[in-house]
């Protein structure tokens, strides 16, 4: 949010989605949207850090009610070019990112509001994911972690440690004051309660992961170790598929229904 205006952006936003029923619905959104209209705010922009394998965006259905623009790096369209053949879309999916309002470049200046905004790219995680820096504050998606819990996975397609060591170190080179806002916390032991904060010097001190002294080499051995325990999350397949598009859902067919692809035998 502009703190010199009532203009703001929502990141990351989540349609909510039960996998055993296959119903989705606005209950997570529907409490942004009261929040925006109770504090008077304009919508900007609606951003996205990259294609997130664990839920549904409700960019489309927030933009429908509250306006703003789209927005995501340019390299979904290597995403697109990649993994859209896994679903074997149909005319009604561009791979050109034309499902977004914005593709960001690398170091691309932006305004929310008269707030200025840094997209930068920090891919490693997937090939496309970005930090959006404003002020002493980044918003750094899925490519870190609280300190207690370390990094982001490099194992997706496209996926790569070493880049992801860079990336971070891209990040963690930020002044030492600069907030990170995270995606997850997953909680450590001894510490349950969900945390989405933390400071580059916090990362620096004690990350476990990435703490300084970490070399690349030994970075990359160990997350890769960790990846190689991890299964797939449970709506990668759907999330995948319908984020690529924009956070849009399949047309619906001939007799009203819409259809999700859920490829087998495939990854």
């Amino acid at each position: 949010m502009d703190p010199q205006s009532s203009h703001a952006a929502i990141l990351d936003s989540v349609l909510d989605y039960d996998p055993t029923s296959a119903r989705t619905g606005t209950q997570s959104a529907d409490v942004l949207i009261r929040e925006v209209e109770r504090r008077g705010l304009t919508i900007d922009w609606l951003l996205e850090t990259h294609i997130h394998a664990d839920h549904l965006s409700a960019a489309p259905y927030l933009q429908s009610r509250l306006g703003g623009r789209i927005g995501i790096g340019r390299e979904i369209l290597r995403m697109q070019q990649t993994l859209g053949p896994l679903f074997h879309p149909d005319h009604g999916f561009a791979r050109d990112g034309a499902a977004f309002d914005h593709l960001f470049e690398n170091g691309e200046r932006f305004l929310i509001g008269s707030m200025p905004v840094v997209a930068l790219h920090v891919p490693g995680h997937t090939p496309a994911d970005l930090a959006y820096l404003a002020g002493q504050c980044a918003y750094v998606g899925d490519t870190l972690l609280m300190p207690d819990c370390g990094t982001a996975r490099a194992d997706f397609p496209g996926g790569d440690a070493r880049q992801l060591y860079r990336s971070i170190r891209k990040i963690l080179s930020l002044p030492a004051e600069t907030r990170l806002y995270l995606c997850h916390d997953y909680t450590a032991p001894g510490r349950p309660e969900v945390q989405w904060q933390t400071t580059v010097a916090e990362q620096r001190a004690h990350n476990i992961h990435m703490h300084d002294g970490m070399s690349e080499d030994a970075f990359v051995a160990l997350r890769s170790a960790r990846d190689r325990t991890l299964g797939l999350p449970c709506l990668i397949l759907p999330s995948v598929q319908v984020n690529m598009n924009g956070g849009r859902l399949p047309e619906a067919e001939a007799n009203g229904v819409r259809y999700l692809k859920i490829p087998l035998n495939s990854i």
